[in-house]
């Protein structure tokens, strides 16, 4: 399926807005995605295996938090990044 990566984590990904991944669940997809482009994930999960608290993940157009929620190959998913600061 095509992932929607925001511009902050571009650079993981040369560069590219949209990438192709794989996976059955949103955890299996973003394992998938840190699998190709290292370094990923961990800019999106905490420690705890949570996403952080300034990332949110939309499952055809519907946020959510729970990184077990199944995914389908015809699903769309976009990953935003909030930027933050002062």
């Amino acid at each position: 399926m095509n992932v929607g990566i925001p511009s902050v984590l571009a650079s993981y990904t040369g560069g590219a807005r949209r990438v192709a991944a794989e996976g059955d669940s949103v955890a299996a997809l973003l394992a998938d995605l840190d699998r190709q482009f290292p370094g990923l994930r961990f800019r999106m999960v905490d420690e705890r295996g949570r996403l952080r608290r300034h990332v949110r993940v939309f499952v055809n157009g519907e946020a959510i938090r729970d990184l077990d929620v199944a995914v389908r190959e015809a699903d769309d998913v976009q990953i935003l990044q909030a930027l933050s600061g002062g």
